[in-house]
């Protein structure tokens, strides 16, 4: 199987904008996830600088980053950022929803990654629960509400429209199509 990336306009895109973050807040909580990541693309080279940049002043110099394969078709195993090498590695141990972060000088972080394709609703949604400090929900559990919840979305989507489709609120108590004349106005009865 051959894999291709357009590495030009992912990389573009990643270096001009900031790295889309939300981090669980300084507190003695100590949970499952640090935070959690939004990734512009799958392309691990462009993404990690932008990211690594946005964590040096919090968390000091990003040295090692691991991820499973899983998501991301192409690892290289050295990534330059802001003029430092971080090392990247994978295991497929790692659940694939999860990047790990390290540093020399202030230790690890777990953050959670959000696939690129991933609507904006469910975005915000995944990354302000990650960010719950003291949370003892895995990537894993976080991203199967997410689905769960996706689901009932477009299930009711789907019922709406099909309510819309077969004349909404104009049918019969006997289920029978009716023409929105045929409603009753407040103070007339059903004869």
């Amino acid at each position: 199987m051959t894999t291709t990336l357009d590495r030009t306009a992912p990389r573009d895109l990643a270096a001009e904008l900031p790295a889309r973050l939300s981090l669980t807040p300084k507190t003695t909580l100590a949970g499952q996830l640090d935070g959690a990541w939004w990734p512009r693309s799958r392309d691990l080279e462009a993404e990690l600088p932008p990211l690594a940049a946005a964590l040096d002043e919090t968390w000091g110099r990003i040295t090692r980053v691991t991820v499973n394969p899983a998501h991301w078709p192409v690892i290289a195993r050295k990534v330059s950022v802001a003029g430092h090498i971080v090392h990247v590695g994978w295991f497929t141990e790692q659940h694939p929803d999860k990047l790990i972060l390290l540093s020399y000088t202030t230790g690890r972080w777990d953050l959670l990654v959000i696939p690129p394709e991933t609507e904006p609703g469910a975005a915000a949604r995944l990354m302000a629960a990650a960010a719950v400090p003291g949370s003892v929900l895995t990537a894993g559990a976080l991203m199967a509400g997410e689905a769960a919840i996706g689901r009932g979305i477009r299930d009711a989507r789907r019922r709406e429209a099909d309510w819309e489709s077969e004349g909404g609120a104009c049918m019969s108590p006997f289920g029978n199509p009716m023409g929105r004349r045929a409603l009753p106005l407040p103070g007339n009865t059903w004869r």
